[in-house]
């Protein structure tokens, strides 16, 4: 009898971690070729709102709004918004100065949701797209321009390519990696299957109308993107990806950042996959939602470095103490879940920085376990991240990805 329920036991954690590995190396796979080009059905340029929440985002806050207001999609067209929480006095008369509007917000509870809902009650209603950054992120030159052309070929909801603006430390290295496999698998690899692309809370682009009214129903303390995506998805709405569409974004510093950042994603998609996966699999069976389902799905994966961690244990503890027949089938999926890495982390990350900062991953294994069993709260409190690099001390090795 014991033997048969350590069987099962291990028929369940195979099957699991089987379907996570083969999950991620479908998309993975579908992210090697490349999304064929929007068809553009008008050329008229839409007018624009860029928002940028920030808290207490002092340092970096007025470098990011001169570097908004220097898009190449004509002045006339755009305005740049800082929703300011919790800013010094020094700092709101310096954004004063420059051609931004700026929302000052006193929330009892500080969140990004409300922080947009709060300047979206003030808005008028004279614009057609708004473009949501953090108060850290500097766009590419183009960027709004290629969101244009998305909206001209009658997308209504555009995700943007976010991307590491700084790699001065191992776990910054690490963070950047995260991100561009998550880009490669839940984004790019998405949309070439025909699935939506992931929201990534930033970089993001919507009609104006449709996201002011369904701002309102978003009133979460974490995970707002998440909040979003699961509405949006609900309703058939589809999610492009434009993978040359850049914003740069901060990556974390440090082990401390890191724990906090990843407590906060787990927590998320710990809540989320409670909260909707019932009803994901309702919208499947009774209106034949995929894209609904398909993200619930992705809140049950355990997180990537996890994952492959747990899989080399099992299987390196099976090739030594069992049969070939016991540990083939482990060897097969730990294959697979390396391919996974090996496809999704882009060629210029295959440097002795890269190799230096994967000594790390021990620490940051560490971490992201720690960040399982202390999720507890993480979606009920505001777990702000501080950002320091301001624009002018950005280096950006990505340049001559563009050429």
């Amino acid at each position: 009898m014991i033997l048969k329920l350590i069987f099962l036991l291990e028929a369940l954690v195979y099957l699991y971690l089987a379907f996570s590995t083969i999950y991620l190396f479908v998309f993975a796979f579908a992210g090697i070729f490349k999304i064929k080009k929007n068809t553009i059905k008008e050329t008229r340029k839409r007018k624009m709102i860029v928002l940028i929440p920030g808290y207490r985002e002092d340092e970096v806050i007025v470098d990011v709004a001169k570097e908004a207001l220097k898009q190449d999609y004509g002045t006339e067209n755009y305005d740049v918004a800082i929703i300011a929480d919790g800013f010094l006095p020094e700092t709101i008369e310096k954004l004063s100065q420059i051609n931004v509007k700026v929302f000052e917000v006193k929330l009892e509870f500080s969140t990004k949701s409300r922080a947009l809902n709060a300047a979206l009650d003030q808005l008028d209603d004279s614009y057609d797209v708004a473009v949501i950054l953090d108060a850290d992120n500097i766009m590419e030159t183009r960027f709004l321009t290629k969101v244009n052309e998305a909206f001209c070929a009658g997308y209504q909801i555009v995700q943007g390519h976010r991307i590491a603006k700084n790699m001065d430390t191992s776990f910054a290295i690490l963070d950047a990696v995260s991100e561009e496999m998550n880009n490669h698998i839940f984004r790019k690899g998405h949309w070439v299957l025909g699935f939506s692309s992931s929201l990534i809370g930033s970089a993001m682009a919507f009609d104006y109308q449709y996201f002011k009214s369904t701002m309102r129903e978003v009133k979460v303390v974490g995970g707002f993107d998440k909040e979003l995506e699961v509405r949006l998805l609900k309703e058939k709405k589809k999610i492009v990806y434009l993978p040359d569409a850049y914003v740069y974004d901060e990556k974390v510093p440090n082990a401390k950042v890191f724990t906090k950042q990843r407590r906060r994603w787990i927590s998320a998609q710990i809540h989320y996959f409670g909260k909707s996966f019932i009803p994901a699999f309702k919208e499947l069976i009774f209106h034949g939602n995929i894209d609904l389902f398909n993200k619930a799905l992705q809140f049950i994966l355990l997180p990537r470095i996890l994952l492959i961690s747990i899989l080399f244990i099992i299987s390196l503890a099976f090739l030594i103490l069992a049969p070939a027949s016991y540990f083939l089938p482990w060897i097969i999926i730990f294959v697979l879940c390396l391919l996974v890495f090996v496809l999704s982390i882009p060629g210029y990350f295959y440097n002795f920085r890269t190799l230096w900062a994967i000594t790390r991953l021990p620490l940051g294994i560490f971490l992201t376990v720690l960040s399982v069993f202390r999720f507890k709260g993480g979606n009920k409190e505001y777990l702000h991240t501080k950002h320091t690099y301001n624009a002018f001390q950005i280096k950006h090795p990505w340049n001559r990805l563009r050429k």
